[in-house]
């Protein structure tokens, strides 16, 4: 019988799919960029060995308006190859991290990136050296080098904290240890990493990943939520202390960094790269944390609804709306975001069918998939997302949200030159924020019933609370690592647990019962090896709430600013950017507003569920 029954239990075993197994339609087309490995490898090769190109021009960018113009453009073109063959290998190494010869030319990649970014770092300090006068001679000269004005002033700002020649090559060529770390913890958690099984909700035997985890989260079913809970945190505890290894040595990185590069601390060095003020972060974190009991008071919400004696960290997701469950197949997501998007008129409509038909989009769930989900590509790609299809209602907004920044990549490209054909990370969170704001716009007025109505804005609440609190929880503890280590502090993880468990108990609250292993949340999240990059997701929806209001009640007026901040790219500080677009973050005006919007929706939601 015993046999019989362990037969009967792997049966019901949920396995994730080989790659292999996946059908093409679930899967992004790569061959817009290389038509096979093959190709990849013959400009790879073409790639390798261009160090005497970049260095022909060492020396010389003063010598003329032609020669300078000359060199800008061999930086393009090799930027512009680059860029091709790093979305090729990275792209393709994410779809399944354990495909040895995808992470074979990742890593030839980087080898030779590194050695590119050693025979580069003479550029632009050459350039930075050049005097006004000279530079604006050799616009009169030439005319095609008066589209990188605002290149060469980025260029005399950042001057004060560059070093020599022979100084900056050696940081250069250290850019891939630099990354070590960060490259260390993507391979232990999204691949060697392993964790218990579950039982779900129909007692099949499932394996827990970290696609399945938000999944799991959100189960009607406590023991559900509470078992994959619980297996997520016993795997992070018990390599606690490599997690913590990897954190602190990004973040002695980080460190290393403001010190050579003479920075009063690592936030000022991080924020610099976009002139972006340290006040916006310092205006962020009073700001939320003067509302937190608005935080606090959607806890207690939760857990009178759901009629609990005590709520833990693994009851935060689950909806609380009952008999209302929101389940999409990828089709019928695409249908909604289109309806919902009409807003931003038929410029920006045609462009989201492109992402649609042209297969711009990595859906499938597979084993060996790059967790969570992200938009990326390059100036002379298409932008590509990548997330894991499980059909929920997150999945929905995860989606308008990557293809918000898939369509803010695309209008820059469009409308930018190379040098301006980016968006800092200060903008990159609005686009996509913009989106998930007017999908709960469009899913509010076609609700059919208070119910209905109940459960979107429940998303809208918890959307908010990930974003903006969460977010901003996370920048806090950002800073307080980086403080430490700049004041000696090792960052052991012990430290880490026991500052962040403090933090956690801070935000939520003491009606949240707190859960110890919530407070090993820090060695799974990999944003914090991404130097002060989490306040942006709320400094972001913000601005994006700030833009969503702006369409509603304007129409066309606003909705053409925000496809010209779409197509700014980077051709202005992001300050100006968005003063430009009608947004002023210099201002703590935003983010009150969005936490009294946030407040409106939650009082709206007592009013129907109480």
């Amino acid at each position: 019988m015993q046999d019989i029954f362990f037969e009967e239990e792997k049966m019901t075993t949920l396995a994730q799919r080989k790659r292999s197994e996946v059908p093409v339609a679930e899967t992004w087309d790569l061959t817009a960029i290389y038509a096979d490995d093959k190709a990849w490898e013959e400009a790879f090769k073409e790639l390798s060995g261009q160090e005497a190109t970049i260095l022909s021009y060492r020396g010389r960018l003063a010598e003329s308006a032609d020669t300078l113009y000359s060199a800008l453009m061999m930086m393009e073109d090799l930027g512009c190859e680059l860029g091709k063959l790093a979305t090729y290998a990275m792209h393709a190494s994410d779809a399944d991290t354990a495909d040895q010869d995808a992470l074979g030319r990742k890593a030839k990649l980087m080898q030779v990136f590194a050695g590119l970014q050693g025979a580069m770092a003479y550029f632009e300090p050459e350039i930075a050296n050049l005097s006004e006068e000279t530079v604006g001679q050799f616009m009169q000269e030439k005319s095609e080098l008066k589209d990188f004005r605002h290149y060469f002033a980025e260029m005399r700002r950042v001057k004060k904290h560059q070093l020599s020649e022979k100084e900056e090559v050696l940081l250069a060529k250290a850019s891939q240890i630099f990354n070590d770390p960060n490259q260390t913890f993507d391979v232990l958690s999204d691949t060697d990493m392993t964790f218990p099984e579950i039982k779900d909700e129909k007692g099949r035997t499932v394996e827990m990943s970290h696609a399945r985890f938000g999944t799991y989260m959100e189960s009607r079913d406590r023991r559900v939520r509470r078992d994959a809970f619980s297996s997520m945190y016993e795997s992070y505890g018990q390599f606690r202390n490599t997690c913590a290894q990897t954190l602190a040595s990004q973040i002695r990185v980080n460190t290393y960094m403001k010190d050579v590069r003479g920075f009063s601390s690592g936030r000022e060095a991080a924020l610099f790269e976009n002139n972006i003020p340290e006040s916006v972060y310092d205006s962020l974190l009073e700001a939320v944390n003067a509302r937190l009991p608005l935080l606090h008071r959607y806890v207690r919400l939760r857990k009178e609804v759901m009629g609990l004696d005590e709520i833990h960290s693994y009851d935060l997701y689950a909806p609380l709306v009952k008999d209302v469950d929101f389940k999409f197949s990828f089709e019928e997501a695409q249908e909604l975001i289109l309806k919902a998007l009409q807003p931003l008129g038929p410029e920006y409509l045609a462009v989201l069918e492109k992402a649609f038909s042209e297969r711009w989009i990595d859906y499938a769930d597979n084993a060996g998939k790059r967790s969570g989900a992200y938009s990326g590509g390059a100036y002379k790609t298409r932008p590509y997302i990548l997330i894991s299809w499980q059909g929920t209602m997150d999945n929905v907004y995860t989606l308008a949200h990557e293809l918000g920044h898939s369509l803010h990549s695309w209008f820059t490209r469009e409308s930018q030159p190379y040098q301006y054909g980016d968006y800092c990370i200060f903008l990159a969170e609005i686009a996509s924020t913009t989106n998930e704001n007017l999908l709960t716009e469009y899913l509010l007025k076609t609700a059919e019933d208070d119910k209905m109505k109940a459960a979107v804005i429940n998303h809208y609440l918890d959307g908010f609370k990930g974003t903006v609190f969460r977010q901003t929880q996370f920048a806090e503890f950002e800073h307080i690592i980086h403080q430490a280590d700049e004041s000696g502090i090792p960052l052991t993880a012990s430290y880490l647990t026991e500052n962040y468990g403090a933090l956690n108990r801070r935000y939520y609250g003491y009606d949240l019962t707190f859960d110890e292993e919530i407070a090993l949340e820090w060695a799974r999240i990999p944003h914090f090896y991404y130097n002060y990059y989490v306040f942006q997701y709320s400094t972001g929806f913000s601005a994006a709430t700030a833009f969503a209001e702006m369409i509603k009640e304007e129409g066309e007026p606003a909705v053409e600013r925000y496809l010209n901040f779409l197509k700014a790219g980077s051709s202005d500080w992001p300050i100006e950017v968005l003063q430009t677009a009608g947004v002023d973050m210099t201002k703590p005006d935003p983010i009150l507003k969005a936490l009294d919007t946030f407040e409106a929706y939650l009082e709206e939601f007592e009013r129907v569920l109480l």
